[in-house]
């Protein structure tokens, strides 16, 4: 976690709110709009990094406080700034990003001519982060049940789970929700004294800048959004399409193979060994030759494809896994889902935050193998997506409302056309959701399509990256004929 050397909280008054548009102080009364106080970053100089004081409940903007931590790698030509692009590549606290990766992620004109601009989310590293025991975390049960005593077993957990993540992290627990995070990104945007902002949003980071878009699309001057979440489908459409992308990248996977002399099993049935792989799970006998004593279960070798291959460009390493597995010669280590160690007291957790995002209805074991049936029709070879399994049910289980269900999109007027870019062959942001947002969006959004595989498109490709770069510079939305990039 990233330390600050300077707290916003120290030179403001304790009576000063940050507030979209406008800053006012609980007797009423105007007041300046309060500026982030920046700082060198701790772990890197060259990066500025500040705190800004946000609401825990935008609802009652005269309320509790917390510190949104932020950081800012500025314009490298200050002469040509064109202002600020706000990043939120999902998955982990933004300053990090900006610190580390973001140098090396964009291009040199994008640095050259925005501050790079990324927050913690609420929930996350320096803003107030989710803290749950790490104790109750090592004794997370399987999001696989066999029948109802399970799925109650399952229930009794995130209960468990849900209270004590609330008790240590206190009340930013119960709004986390991205309209919340969404609300916080304008704060910052007012108090940069910025106009207009432009957005980049990856997989997670996709979904604050649409609920952006809808409140505030007038202070937007660009977005675009890689690897696109559809905050739209119920239930049962959310866990299908989900199994549906997970099982079109395998075949994607498969079709390499069948093409490419690098994949360990070309020139072989790909789907038909790992069907094989599969059914020896079912029995218990897939034995891991790389660590002694593992049984891998049908769930742990669908975690291993998505998390080990189909997730990123390189297949290499799933194709040498699944040779190995089969064969039981040794080959590369396989994927172990982690656990906190014995020393660790206290973790971050992902839930509290996601399942105030998501409604998710799965009251019984009866409804969960229905969803699991439909699943498998789609998934014949991966039967589900691993992490959205996971993730439905602990939401379904999540005993909390969540703030902020699905719906569909509505941009007010005004709103500039949105980019969106998404790999055709995506596991985690499948493309027919990106298809999904572009109409909801409407007239004037665009949607480039990365003709191969993986999560996350931008940097895939000299093509991808251009159709970004071009609109965030330039404002250019491609069109017809420019809206596809090949692998």
């Amino acid at each position: 976690m990233m330390g600050f050397a300077h707290k916003l909280g120290a030179v403001l008054t304790g009576t000063v709110l940050a507030f979209p548009g406008g800053t006012v102080l609980p007797g009423g009364g105007a007041a300046a709009q309060p500026k982030i106080a920046w700082a060198p970053c701790a772990a890197n100089r060259a990066v500025e990094c500040g705190e800004l004081r946000v609401p825990v409940d935008w609802g009652r903007p005269g309320g509790a406080r917390f510190g949104l931590a932020v950081a800012r790698l500025k314009a490298a030509e200050p002469g040509r700034r064109i202002g600020v692009l706000v990043v939120n590549v999902g998955g982990g606290p933004g300053t990090d990003f900006v610190q580390g990766e973001a140098s090396t992620y964009f291009s040199k004109e994008i640095l050259a001519r925005f501050d790079i601009v990324g927050l913690d989310p609420r929930g996350v590293g320096g803003s107030s982060p989710v803290r749950c025991s790490a104790d109750i975390v090592r004794r997370e049960p399987l999001p696989t049940p066999r029948d109802q005593a399970d799925f109650d077993r399952l229930r009794a957990y995130a209960a468990e789970l849900a209270a004590d993540c609330r008790r240590r992290t206190g009340p930013v627990a119960d709004h986390l929700d991205a309209v919340s995070v969404a609300r916080d990104l304008d704060a910052v945007r007012a108090a940069l004294g910025e106009r207009t902002i432009s957005y980049h949003g990856v997989s997670a980071g996709t979904l604050p800048g649409q609920h952006y878009a809808e409140l505030f699309g007038r202070n937007l001057r660009a977005m675009s959004l890689d690897s696109v979440l559809d905050h739209s489908l119920p239930t049962g459409r959310f866990l299908v399409s989900q199994a549906a992308n997970a099982e079109d990248a395998f075949l994607a996977f498969a079709r390499w193979c069948a093409r490419d002399r690098a994949c360990a099993l070309h020139g072989r049935d790909v789907p038909r060994i790992w069907d094989g792989l599969m059914a020896r799970a079912d029995r218990g006998t897939l034995r891991d030759p790389a660590l002694a004593g593992r049984v891998l279960s049908a769930y742990d070798l669908a975690t291993e494809a998505h998390l080990g291959g189909l997730m990123g460009p390189d297949h290499s390493w799933l194709a040498e896994r699944i040779a190995s597995l089969e064969s039981g010669r040794p080959g590369p280590r396989g994927i172990v889902r982690g656990q906190p160690g014995p020393e660790v007291r206290e973790i971050e957790h992902p839930a509290p935050a996601a399942c105030q995002d998501w409604r998710l209805t799965i009251p019984d074991h009866r409804r969960f193998a229905a969803h699991a049936a439909k699943m498998r029709q789609v998934a014949p070879h991966m039967r589900t997506q691993p992490d959205t399994q996971a993730f439905a049910l602990t939401c379904a289980l999540w005993p909390v409302k969540p703030r902020n269900p699905q719906h569909r999109l509505k941009v007010p007027a005004g709103t500039p056309p949105i980019l969106l870019v998404n790999a055709r062959h995506d596991p985690a942001a499948g493309h027919a959701w990106a298809v999904g947002v572009r109409r909801q969006l409407g007239r004037g959004a665009a949607l480039v399509t990365y003709e191969g595989a993986g999560h996350g498109a931008y940097q895939r490709t000299a093509c991808t990256r251009r159709a970004v770069d071009d609109y965030l510079l330039h404002l250019h939305v491609p069109t017809e004929g420019r809206l596809t990039c090949g692998r």
